[in-house]
């Protein structure tokens, strides 16, 4: 759980309390505005001037005067972009309402002029406070009932009752039980007597009517936004009535349009469970022909046939979606350590499966496109192998769902169920189960032949019905269209060069009926028809609303609804994304590569993602790191549009964008300061230090003028400058720059807030660099220790220090020291981080070096050996990372004679290097260098 308050500084901070024990707090129930506070503001300075911080200041004002320091704020306490987290928030939080000391509703309805006072005013105020709207909400509803105290306030913080004082007065506007707000147990009631409480309350979006009962019907339900009331309140009733049964987690509701494939059913079916065995199983086919479909169909009989046996829906599309899986199946199974966020989930749910229980269980992993799962830097999951996430039970059975026939093979062996395409017959019933209007027996013949055209493929179905309903047209006008888009699309391919028809040769049915719906939606929104591009240049999955410009909010939900009514987007969740269908996607990039807009596109969305996140700061960081992580999984690491490897065009592209900015702004606006910083660190990561310094003055000087010596963009500016002069070799101007921003820093914000600290420790560095040794360790030994105070033990940035310490011993030969200190930061790391992250693997590569320098060859060979092994398999074997990790081993092999093998080594690390960074790359003469030491040293 997130707790906010006021530090020393007066700035709003956020604690995440893992494993420890909660203090007491207060929580605020209100309505959402246009301009809330929300997690990812609470980097920046530029909260305080949104509208909702007057809520965050009454909050914490009158928490105060309850002697409460902490204070929870739905808007800015969680991070809707952390997917595990927004999960466990939405279930968690009728607890965290009851849990409060304090509930403080603040009424914006409720004004000044009609607050509680003297009569004969107060029938002013009564009738305003029976008209808020906070009495109609969905949310309300829990916030009302949940916590022990519940205190009205007006909009400008006057007290008006609590909610035992205004009991009589809430149970009349609401008409919950008295007994219910005067905190009797809720088991008391009914569970269709609780439901009954939410019945004429409303909320934005639709499924929230329903999801808002989950905490007053101590119900865990994973939420699906886009799947609409109706499916939603089945997939409550259906946890309701399985609240006996055994515990199961299947985020989407039952398909009642769900036809055909009854022998496929039967079959898994037949071989589940059979005699008591582990069955494996994997459906495979190509895309949009129903796999899913059928597994859901499946998971909603097994539970129906038995009610001992649990199913749980895992998406294991990558690491991120899998984790956070198998956290719902922890909260779900209640497994002790569940809302642990620091907790591997992994090492809960594994063995808690594996172990012998009278239950059954049933694991359907969706969306399987590699068995080797990929880190994700929103998840505190490594890359892994999907195997090794597989319980080992005789009780458990699983299934995989795949588009690769290998990887179905290799899971399953030869247990596998192949779908094709559907029946005429079963393609006719759901056309029909899809079509708002039935279809008359004098249309049957063209539904056969719009069947035909669509090749009975399930996905372009139902795009063609979403059509028809929209459009409310005709099934013959339909296919009219649909052969018309098919001849223009022959048309257009026999226009293409003969060496580019095989590349432009994938049309199919779904690319078809999708842009017949995208024609028509390009003549009534032309924002609608932009999103679903912008979503082709990033990825399928989760595409962050933020990244959709328009004029306002309303506009953009009136085009996400446009695409949604014509199927061809997801919402999940609604307040946060959107999804493509996989074969939407690829048919949106394929014609942008006919049309040869794709690196244009590309450009623009960049661009757009440059606007939504124009500082890469904290407050910006995670969304920015998720759509760059959507950018390299479609193009790869070495993609020129991941901004993270060439820098080169990631340096127009800022050019580009400071240059806007500089027209639109002016040369001193924050925007065009952020853009100017941003080149620098570009130039900056590249080694050049003279461009990157100018710039940097620049900054610094206009942030001194426009913002004050004392802002803390001014200090980033002057602690970066530091950093270029640091790595110039400049000590005195650095250490300069340095002790002024540590002065600074300690002044604002206090000896031991976070960037103090990292000021204290970058000038250790610098006295470091200059051999100032004493002075360096003062600097680090104080860095420790303040931060194991602060942020415990084995916090990353405690680790940090450490190693910098140690290192400063290792440049002192105190080499005993070195190594305690270096063990002590690989064992944490590995614990905290993983054997395979880059933090632990540096300081695995640093106790090698400190064992070199004291002659243990063989234990450094052994860590060298480890690291090259390690790196190969994680960065590839032309990393530099993995180069110096080699180059290292070189060394230790030179310095025990063994030249042949040292030898072998260096001339690979040379030709690696040359061809990588080029034949004057300062990495490359260092290991030419090394390499005619050895023959030096050999007499050659």
């Amino acid at each position: 759980m997130r707790l906010l308050h006021f530090d020393y500084s007066k700035r709003l901070a956020s604690t995440v309390f893992h494993g420890k024990t909660i203090p007491p707090y207060a929580i605020l129930s209100h309505r959402w505005g246009d301009s809330e506070v929300l997690f990812e503001d609470l980097g920046s300075n530029t909260y305080k001037e949104k509208d909702g911080y007057r809520k965050i200041e009454f909050c914490a004002k009158q928490a105060a005067q309850d002697q409460l320091q902490y204070f929870w704020i739905d808007t800015c306490c969680i991070d809707r972009w952390n997917l595990c987290e927004r999960s466990k928030a939405i279930n968690s939080m009728f607890r965290w309402y009851k849990n409060a000391a304090k509930c403080y509703v603040f009424l914006s309805a409720v004004s000044v002029s009609t607050a509680i006072e003297e009569t004969p005013q107060q029938s002013n105020w009564e009738a305003s406070f029976r008209a808020s709207e906070w009495f109609t909400r969905g949310w309300t509803l829990q916030e009302l009932i949940a916590p022990t105290s519940v205190e009205f306030f007006s909009c400008d913080g006057r007290w008006i009752g609590d909610k035992t004082s205004l009991k009589q007065l809430v149970h009349e506007i609401t008409s919950i039980p008295l007994e219910a707000l005067g905190n009797c147990p809720l088991d008391q009631f009914t569970k269709s007597e609780r439901t009954e409480w939410a019945r004429n309350r409303r909320t934005t979006e639709e499924e929230d009517i329903i999801y808002c009962l989950l905490g007053i019907l101590s119900i865990f339900m994973p939420t699906t936004y886009g799947e609409g009331k109706e499916k939603a309140l089945r997939r409550l009733q259906v946890e309701v009535e399985a609240a006996g049964s055994a515990p199961s987690t299947i985020p989407f509701s039952q398909n009642n349009h769900f036809v055909g494939r009854e022998s496929e059913l039967v079959e898994l079916e037949v071989k589940l469970f059979r005699d008591k065995q582990t069955t494996i199983m994997a459906i495979v086919g190509r895309a949009g022909t129903g796999k899913s479909q059928l597994a859901l169909e499946l998971a909603y009989r097994t539970r129906q046939k038995s009610k001992s046996c649990s199913v749980f829906w895992i998406d294991a599309s990558d690491i991120g979606s899998l984790h956070q899986s198998y956290a719902s199946i922890a909260r779900k199974l209640n497994i002790p350590g569940w809302d642990d966020e620091e907790a591997d989930i992994k090492q809960l749910v594994k063995p808690y499966l594996s172990r012998k229980r009278p239950r059954q269980y049933l694991l359907i992993f969706n969306n399987i496109e590699d068995i080797n799962l990929g880190s994700n830097r929103l998840s505190t999951a490594r890359a892994a192998n999907l195997i090794d996430y597989l319980p080992q039970s005789n009780l458990c059975s699983i299934i995989y769902i795949t588009t690769n026939s290998n990887i179905a093979k290799r899971l399953a062996l030869q247990n596998t169920i192949e779908l094709g395409a559907i029946t005429l017959r079963t393609a006719q019933i759901m056309l029909e189960n899809y079509l708002n209007t039935p279809v008359l027996g004098s249309e049957q013949q063209k539904a056969k032949l719009l069947l035909q055209e669509l090749l009975y493929l399930p996905l372009a179905i139902v795009q063609a019905a979403a059509y028809i309903n929209t459009r409310n047209i005709t099934l013959q006008k339909y296919r009219s269209r649909l052969v018309r888009k098919k001849e223009e699309v022959l048309e257009r391919s026999s226009e293409l060069p003969k060496d580019k028809l095989q590349e432009y040769s994938t049309t199919g049915p779904v690319a078809t009926t999708l842009f017949i719906s995208m024609d028509q939606i390009r003549c009534n929104s032309a924002l609608a028809v932009d999103y679903p591009f912008l979503a082709a240049c990033v990825d399928r999955k989760d595409i962050p609303l933020d990244l959709l410009e328009a004029s306002s909010p309303r506009e953009r939900e009136d085009a996400i609804k446009t695409l949604n009514n014509y199927a061809l987007i997801t919402r999940r969740p609604a307040e946060s994304a959107l999804d493509l269908h996989q074969l939407v996607h690829h048919a949106l990039r394929e014609w942008l590569q006919k049309q040869e807009r794709l690196d244009q596109q590309t450009q623009n969305t960049i661009i757009q993602l440059l606007r939504v996140f124009p500082d890469y700061d904290h407050s910006s960081r995670k969304l920015f790191t998720q759509v760059m992580e959507k950018f390299k999984k479609v193009y790869g690491d070495e993609h020129p549009d991941t901004l993270t490897r060439r820098w080169k065009e990631a340096e127009e592209l800022e050019v580009q964008v400071m240059e806007t900015r500089k027209r639109a702004f002016g040369d001193d606006h924050p925007d065009t300061l952020s853009s100017i910083a941003n080149l620098a660190s570009t130039f900056w990561n590249q080694g050049r230090w003279k461009e990157a310094e100018e710039l940097e003055v620049q900054v610094m000087e206009m942030r001194k003028k426009v913002l004050g010596d004392e802002n803390l963009d001014t200090l980033t500016s002057m602690a970066n400058l530091a950093s270029t002069y640091r790595n110039q070799g400049r000590w005195k101007e650095a250490e300069k720059l340095e002790v002024q921003v540590i002065k600074t820093f300690k002044r604002i914000l206090g000896d031991e807030h976070p960037d103090t600290l990292t000021s204290i420790a970058n000038l250790a560095l610098t006295y470091q660099n200059q051999g100032r040794w004493k002075e360096a360790e003062e600097l680090e030994v104080q860095t420790v220790e303040t931060r194991k105070r602060v942020f415990g033990d084995e916090h990353p940035d405690t680790l940090t220090s450490m190693a910098n310490l140690a290192s400063t011993y290792q440049n002192q030969g105190r080499w005993k020291e070195a190594e305690e200190l270096e063990v002590q930061v690989i064992e944490t790391s590995k614990r905290v981080l993983g054997d395979e992250h880059p933090s632990t693997l540096i300081s695995i590569a640093n106790l090698a070096s400190t064992y070199r320098n004291q002659g243990r060859w063989k234990e450094a060979e052994e860590l060298e050996l480890q690291l090259i092994e390690t790196r190969k398999r994680v960065l590839g074997d032309e990393h530099p990372d993995t180069l110096t990790s080699t180059a290292n081993l070189a060394s230790t092999f030179s310095n025990q004679g063994r030249w042949k093998e040292a030898e072998e080594l260096e001339v690979q690390v040379i030709e690696t290097r040359k061809r990588v960074l080029g034949d004057k790359h300062p990495d490359t003469l260092t290991s030419m260098a090394n390499l005619a030491s050895m023959y030096r040293n050999q007499g050659r």
